[in-house]
């Protein structure tokens, strides 16, 4: 039971010295990657640079106890940011002490959230979001997220908002206000930054261009020329305490809470079940959201923001060779020793590097091969994206993941209510049965109908299934028999039992004779449960299709002799 509640008791005991130093080796350059990233992040979310490095340091040292991943690395990223400034945003002003005072315990929600769903299981809500939603809000986060960094770039005050026509309309109406200087610092870092990761990836790239620019202006002295820094930065490790709560504030804050509970669990769940699967070993989705809400609850208590797990720092982290998520304490302890040591050397970073930090970062996630490849494939699926893109867009991030997620139920409930329903005909000289659709040389066996529904029986599809049944029988006058085939059916639920019932009966009346095919022994034994198979009769249930086409011949045999006679 310990060894399952913290994973850390499984691996550790036989954890070995070579081992140690690739960790090490992974965990300095992941956290050396981390120090620009978490700062820029913290930013974005409209947050001193420091919370940033707060809330990287408790949640790398909390995490490697109680998750499931070896290669994992949590902390600040660029869509919680986001989320964060979103939600935030509604109830306070970014750059107020009122502001930060509900960033702080929006974590520490986000952490219980979590905690509660890993304890209960419930790991499967995620996938209420569709990987076409999924891809949609993300794109078009990318590009708010990418548009709230331009007024650092070009060094222009203008109010944030997650809609991307106010961004662009605030933006053009201060674009004479622009710093050229800035906005000239801002691009070459950019450009710098795009080199690096193409040319050596292997390099900390975004630490190269914070001290080259950091540097630059401190010797230039640009910051008298109206280059915006960072600033004091404070010195020393954030200090344990639990944040104050209002509750009526604390309750307008809950749709955004479990909405980054959601988003980050995503995001983190899918980056480790990658490299899982790259390595050979597998993670437990509700261990890993136990190990996201003590992270999250352990950065809300140490003046930290919410955070996740980031693929971008995972992806180095790997590459570097991390064997364990002890790594993660050897990235904790750069950060440390950072806050402690390294701090002071911070007040002149640019504001302009940050941002092109998380712009840089930002353009993996706007993927246009997805919709192309949808539109060619599931035309259904890719406007599904689409929506999710341009409800995200112009209504903002949190609207967009709410819109989206309802888009995904929306959709679900679609699929079970219209089921595929082949109508099959047999190849010519054979007992092979296919849709009817699919190939012009099926033929219809005369008085035959023989269905195959491609779904489980609920209350949200017997009309459909009725409506085809009708529409099937008035299209093929001569039926006689209807024969449904049953592989794909796995449930029937108590609706679904009464409208077979009525369908029986309907058919019956008509003269047509109702035999089922095929069916799994839950759903025979359901159909025997309810009275159903003495309803229709045990004659009318056939293991196989061969097995009724065999009657189905003696049957209109005898039916022909008769006629003759």
């Amino acid at each position: 039971m310990i060894l399952k509640a913290i994973p850390l008791l499984t691996w550790l005991p036989s954890y070995q010295l070579v081992t140690l130093k690739k960790d090490a080796l992974a965990g300095i350059t992941v956290g050396t990657m981390l120090i620009p990233q978490g700062m820029a992040y913290a930013l974005l979310a409209g947050l001193p640079p420091i919370v940033g490095l707060y809330a990287s340091l408790v949640p790398l040292i909390i995490y490697p106890f109680f998750g499931t991943s070896r290669q994992l690395s949590v902390g600040p990223v660029a869509m919680d940011s986001l989320l964060v400034a979103s939600g935030v945003g509604m109830l306070a002003a970014q750059g107020t002490d009122d502001y930060l005072w509900l960033a702080i315990p929006l974590a520490l929600m986000v952490g219980v959230i979590q905690f509660l769903m890993g304890v209960f299981k419930l790991g499967f809500l995620v996938n209420f979001l569709s990987q076409p939603v999924i891809n949609g809000f993300t794109s078009a986060a990318a590009i708010i997220i990418g548009l709230s960094q331009v007024k650092h770039l070009f060094s222009v005050d203008f109010p944030g908002s997650q809609q991307v026509h106010l961004v662009l309309y605030r933006l053009g109406s201060q674009l004479e206000n622009m710093h050229l200087l800035t906005l000239g610092i801002g691009v070459v870092c950019i450009f710098l930054l795009l080199f690096l990761k193409k040319k050596r990836p292997s390099w900390p790239g975004a630490l190269l261009v914070v001290i080259l620019s950091t540097i630059g202006v401190w010797y230039f002295n640009l910051s008298e020329m109206g280059v915006k820094v960072v600033g004091d930065v404070p010195e020393g490790l954030p200090a344990f305490g639990l944040p104050t709560f209002d509750l009526a504030i604390m309750y307008d804050m809950i749709p955004i809470a479990f909405t980054i509970a959601l988003i980050s669990f995503m995001e983190a769940i899918a980056v480790a079940k990658k490299f899982a699967a790259k390595e050979g070993y597998t993670v437990n989705p509700n261990q890993e959201l136990i190990a996201l809400g003590l992270s999250n609850t352990g950065a809300g208590m140490f003046g930290g923001y919410p955070i996740a797990g980031s693929f971008s720092r995972t992806a180095v982290n790997a590459h570097a060779g991390a064997q364990s998520p002890m790594a993660s304490m050897f990235n904790a302890l750069t950060i440390g020793l950072t806050l402690i040591v390294l701090t002071p050397l911070f007040y002149y970073m640019p504001k302009a590097v940050l941002a092109a930090i998380v712009i840089v970062a930002i353009l993996g996630l706007i993927d246009i091969k997805e919709p192309r490849r949808l539109y060619r494939l599931r035309q259904k699926d890719f406007c599904t994206l689409i929506f999710a893109f341009f409800i995200t867009l112009f209504l903002g991030a949190r609207m967009g993941v709410l819109l989206s997620a309802i888009a995904s139920g929306v959709l679900i409930i679609y699929r079970i209510s219209y089921p595929n329903i082949a109508i099959l005909g047999r190849k010519p000289g054979t007992n092979t049965f296919r849709n009817l659709k699919k190939d012009k040389h099926l033929v219809k066996i005369p008085k035959l109908i023989m269905f195959r529904i491609d779904a489980s029986l609920y209350y949200a599809n017997t009309g459909f299934l009725k409506d085809k049944i009708q529409e099937t029988i008035a299209n093929y006058q001569d039926t006689k028999y209807l024969l449904i085939d049953g592989t794909s059916i796995n449930e029937v639920d108590t609706t679904a039992l009464g409208a077979l019932f009525e369908i029986s009966d309907e058919l019956k009346s008509d003269g047509i004779e109702l035999y089922f095919t095929g069916l799994k022994e839950s759903v025979r034994l359901i159909f025997q449960k309810s009275g159903f198979t003495n309803h229709l009769g045990e004659t009318h249930f056939f293991d196989r299709k061969e097995d009724f086409m065999e009657e189905f011949e003696k049957e209109k045999q005898t039916e022909f002799e008769l006629q003759e006679r």
